[in-house]
């Protein structure tokens, strides 16, 4: 999903000096959010544990066990009274008092690019409108003093990461990929000196180039980018993207994965200030040998989301930071021919955790034969407005669109029975 407003003008000169995943640095909004009318603090993060490709809901977050549609998948129980998971997920079980699940979830949107964008924005997609994401109306609504690194992150991004829609460029999340790799373009790619040199001539270049065609501003902001990426460069907040940081033993507990590292890395971020850190664990577009499928990708989910639950809730961080866990849907209650299961929207599951949300709470059921519409629907916009709620940030304030349209953050309405009531 492109923003429609793209910084095409200083592409050029990003990339050459080794800073073209740096947009998040223009100058932006000062708009802060509106002051929470509860005595609990709203939480000052969030995290999305995206799986790309759609889970399985019945071999993850609402199995059936002993159904025909189980298809042979097992059920544990959890630290939450009468709620069950999938086999395969018994660390996670372990931290069930802290998680709430959504098991009436339901879209309109099949398809990957669609059904991702749905998820991600809360709304359907739209030409007229270019909806930001989730973390980028966390990263504008939410004031940040101090940090200078970026303040949306999305690590092991798939081909539709989280971007910024109406809101610019600027917040787009800043993309890195395993977190065992230094992070990129941030160093540069000349020596010191050779770097300065050509700051002084895109000076040269830009004011010559503003005079009598009003783009003093504008030549100006860049100048202000380029001054926030060597801020960046030099700062010692680059350190929270290093998990080689972090003792052994808590490394191993979060598994030995790209997604295991990449939920640590999201851990130590917003400890130095980032707002929303996307992780990615693809894969889970299971049309065939479901079960196998499937279950490899639980035995690196399942230890990463355990782990990064019981490390915030012992870091006393928890009540901070809202965890999402979704994909962009579920997949069909009857396995084909192949052993696979195929686009679900109609009803699935999302797991969330953390400040405002009850954990142990399960809103909706699901149809045991899969063939009616769950108990409780509940429409993605909802999950939204739910986080938005848990983030003290007003699901119905509006943004404005290219072509001067007004639309709402949320179209939804916050889920009751998963927030905490002050």
């Amino acid at each position: 999903m492109g923003t429609p407003f793209p910084h095409v003008h200083r592409r050029a000169f990003l990339t050459s000096s080794g800073l073209s995943a740096l947009g998040w640095l223009t100058p932006l909004g000062t708009v802060l959010a509106r002051t929470a009318e509860k005595e609990r603090a709203p939480a000052k993060s969030v995290i999305v544990l995206w799986l790309g490709g759609g889970p399985s809901q019945l071999e993850t977050f609402d199995p059936k066990p002993g159904t025909d549609i189980a298809a042979g998948t097992k059920a544990i129980n959890t630290a939450a009274n009468g709620v069950q998971l999938a086999a395969g997920l018994e660390q996670l079980a372990d931290q069930m008092a802290h998680v709430a699940l959504v098991r009436s979830l339901w879209s309109k949107e099949g398809d990957h690019e669609r059904g991702t964008y749905t998820l991600k924005t809360g709304f359907r997609p739209d030409p007229t409108v270019t909806h930001p994401s989730l973390g980028a109306i966390v990263c504008h609504d939410l004031p940040g003093t101090g940090v200078e690194i970026p303040r949306h992150v999305s690590i092991m991004p798939s081909e539709w990461p989280a971007r910024g829609g109406v809101f610019g460029a600027e917040y787009d999340a800043f993309k890195v990929y395993d977190p065992a790799d230094k992070v990129p373009d941030t160093t540069p790619n000349v020596p010191e000196a050779r770097f300065e040199e050509r700051l002084e001539d895109l000076k040269v270049v830009e004011d010559a180039f503003a005079k009598g065609r009003g783009r003093r501003a504008d030549a100006t902001g860049h100048r202000d980018t380029m001054a926030r990426a060597r801020r960046m460069m030099a700062s010692d907040q680059l350190k929270a993207f290093d998990v080689s940081r972090e003792p052994e033993a808590v490394r191993k507990g979060y598994g030995d994965s790209p997604f295991g590292r990449g939920c640590l890395a999201a851990r130590r971020l917003l400890e130095a200030g980032v707002r929303c850190v996307e992780v990615t664990l693809s894969g889970w577009d299971s049309h065939a040998n479901n079960h196998e499928i499937t279950a490899r990708l639980k035995g690196v989910l399942d230890p990463a989301f355990a782990a990064l639950i019981r490390d915030l809730h012992t870091r006393n961080t928890l009540k901070d930071t809202v965890v999402l866990c979704v994909g962009e849907f579920g997949r069909t209650p009857q396995v084909n021919a192949v052993g696979g299961r195929d686009h679900w929207p109609h009803n699935f599951t999302a797991a969330l955790a953390g400040g405002g949300i009850r954990g142990g709470a399960v809103v909706g059921e699901s149809d045991p034969a899969g063939g009616k519409d769950p108990k409780d629907r509940q429409a993605v916009a909802n999950l939204h407005a739910t986080v938005l709620r848990a983030l003290g940030i007003d699901h119905e304030k509006t943004l404005r669109g290219p072509l001067g349209r007004t639309v709402p953050r949320s179209e939804g309405t916050p889920v009751e029975a998963l927030l905490v009531k002050s």
